[in-house]
């Protein structure tokens, strides 16, 4: 019926079966963006809630590894690493993300629920002062396996 992974035959949804695929190590890169007004950009750092970039890191990183939880059909990895970089720039903060892990299935969604999950954080922080902010386009930017 269909060629998506996590439909079967007749339509509905289930868990992908990767028990038979062997470990391999893995790892995704994923980036967005936040964007905001110049004076936001400039004052990020001293919101009244706190760094706000800071904040928003250990946020996608607590978030990657809480994927399987949020996404229905991911398998829970065993990660060997996370790490979330944010880059302020004049009008917009960037997110990098990426996720490693020895595993019989990708990270791509750990990197992709890290980098959403920073910009939500980035958001949540400067919300009151910024009403114009937009979140960019979050994508995988690298998948890997060895």
């Amino acid at each position: 019926m269909s060629d998506l992974s996590h439909v079967d035959e007749s339509g509905a949804v289930h868990m992908v079966d990767v028990g038979s695929k062997p470990l391999q190590r893995r790892r995704a890169v994923a980036r967005g963006e936040v964007r905001m007004a110049p004076a936001t950009a400039a004052q990020l750092r001293d919101l009244p809630k706190g760094d706000a970039l800071t904040t928003a890191q250990l946020a996608g990183i607590m978030a990657a590894k809480r994927t399987s939880e949020l996404i229905p059909l991911c398998h829970p990895l065993p990660l060997s690493h996370i790490g979330v970089t944010l880059a302020l720039h004049e009008d917009r903060v960037e997110i990098t993300a990426s996720a490693e892990t020895s595993a019989q299935t990708g990270v791509e969604m750990e990197a992709l629920t890290a980098v959403a999950v920073a910009a939500l954080t980035v958001y949540d922080m400067a919300k009151a002062i910024d009403k114009g902010m937009t979140l960019g386009e979050i994508a995988l930017v690298e998948k890997t396996k060895e």
